[in-house]
């Protein structure tokens, strides 16, 4: 009785209306974009260009996605964030509209679809950094928020390409990115409807006037990031796993099981990966580990199994359960990242510390894809993927390496506030850390 009404607390402290159109807008925006790769695949090898073409368009996007999401993050913490975010949506509403029409009218210009791609890049680079922050404004169970929404994003996932699939077949690629500039209508329209509450009083989220310099919030950004060792220790550390690991694995795990056991194999492969991410995201709405870095780095080293699986030339089942391990722990770790970035940060500078993470994570990844290949041709496909399990092993091990990683301390509330975001009279968002507070923080 006892577990069920703890279970039921939860859940009242995670859903409510406001989340739930968040929750929606997340999961409806994360099928579209799972969709856009098949759509542009097939929509510009229809019209004769190459596999170079398709990888140019989607590095258009992840160019000035990556390039400008820290100014982003300046942005997102001047204005309203959630503004911020329908103008984003909509501007990639309009931008999948263009892309849509051209496909249509068989008028298809390379550059046109890559001046497309850097605007869905753009418009995004303003909507993220605003996600990290609106989270811990709907929902008190910060965890079991990310966790929900991990497990959607992760549904949608699995869901999007095979209906871009059926779209294809059915209508064209234009219509695929019709189906996709509508995602954007919806999450435009959920957070229209959406009721952010108050900020808490004295807090520096309320909008700038202008009086503060861009550069000057900036280097803020940049400062409060490099005052939290456990911050940067992992982002640097998940540098050389964007390089070494996840940058080769996925372009050389379809690859080779492309060639070695056909497409349906792969698919199948992919698909288990999905699946174990949204168990991933089941487990992180129960588990509730006091140190929640440290917990999540051991979760970590079950994703060595996925291209180690591939790697070690095993059946497509061994490599589908290798899979479906990795997405699990890898989708774990990803939850309780989330919630130690949300509750551990200021509220006053969240947006561009969460900005900096996220070019932190990114930047290293179309390295390791560039580097994919020529390691391959080199070594062999077979090789590079059992070292990039070993080394997904030493990533997991150099995270708890770290005493200010592995000791963190879960924060059920955001820094400086008690019970329901009000500011707790024992403490200041804006005080200078103690040498408790570091003491705290090293473990």
């Amino acid at each position: 009785m006892r577990a069920t009404s703890e279970k039921s607390t939860r859940a009242r402290e995670v859903w409510s209306r406001d989340f739930g159109l968040f929750f929606v807008a997340r999961a409806v925006a994360r099928l579209g974009d799972t969709m856009l790769p098949v759509a542009l695949a097939a929509g510009l090898l229809q019209h004769g260009y190459g596999a170079g073409a398709v990888g140019l368009a989607m590095a258009a996007t992840a160019a000035a996605f990556a390039g400008l999401v820290v100014f982003g993050g300046v942005i997102a913490d001047r204005f309203s964030t959630r503004k911020l975010m329908i103008g984003a949506d909509l501007v990639r509403l309009a931008a999948q509209l263009l892309a849509a029409g051209l496909f249509f009218s068989g008028h298809v210009v390379l550059w046109e679809i890559c001046a497309i791609g850097f605007v869905n890049g753009v418009a995004g680079a303003v909507f993220q950094p605003g996600v990290a922050s609106t989270v811990p404004r709907l929902a008190s169970d910060i965890q079991g928020a990310n966790g929900a929404i991990r497990i959607a994003e992760s549904s949608a996932q699995l869901a999007g390409p095979a209906l871009a699939g059926l779209l294809v077949g059915f209508a064209s690629p234009g219509g695929v990115f019709v189906a996709h500039a509508a995602t954007y209508g919806v999450s435009a329209l959920c957070l229209l409807l959406l009721r952010l509450p108050p900020l808490p009083a004295g807090s520096r989220t309320a909008p700038h006037t202008g009086r503060r310099a861009f550069r000057a919030d900036l280097v803020e950004g940049w400062r409060e990031f490099r005052a939290r060792t456990w911050l940067w220790g992992v982002i640097a550390i998940w540098c050389l796993y964007m390089i070494a690991v996840w940058g080769p694995t996925v372009p050389l795990v379809a690859a080779d099981v492309v060639q070695e056991h056909g497409p349906r194999a792969y698919g199948l492969v992919n698909s288990a990966l999905g699946a174990g991410t949204v168990v991933g995201g089941f487990l992180a709405l129960r588990l509730r580990p006091r140190r929640m870095l440290r917990a999540g780095a051991i979760a970590l080293f079950a994703f060595a199994a996925f291209p180690a699986s591939v790697g070690a030339g095993l059946g497509v089942p061994a490599m589908a359960a290798g899979a479906a391990v990795a997405g699990a722990g890898l989708s774990f770790w990803g939850v309780m990242w989330a919630t130690s970035v949300q509750t551990q940060v200021p509220p006053d500078v969240l947006n561009r510390i969460h900005a900096y993470d996220v070019a932190g994570s990114l930047a290293m990844m179309p390295v390791g894809q560039a580097l994919a290949g020529p390691a391959a041709s080199l070594l062999g496909t077979q090789h590079v993927l059992l070292a990039a399990g070993v080394i997904s092993l030493v990533v997991s091990g150099a995270l708890l390496a770290v005493p200010a990683i592995r000791n963190l301390v879960r924060a059920e509330t955001s820094p400086g506030e008690g019970p329901l975001g009000r500011p707790d009279p024992g403490t200041s968002p804006h005080r200078k850390p103690t040498a408790k507070d570091t003491c705290s923080e090293r473990g």
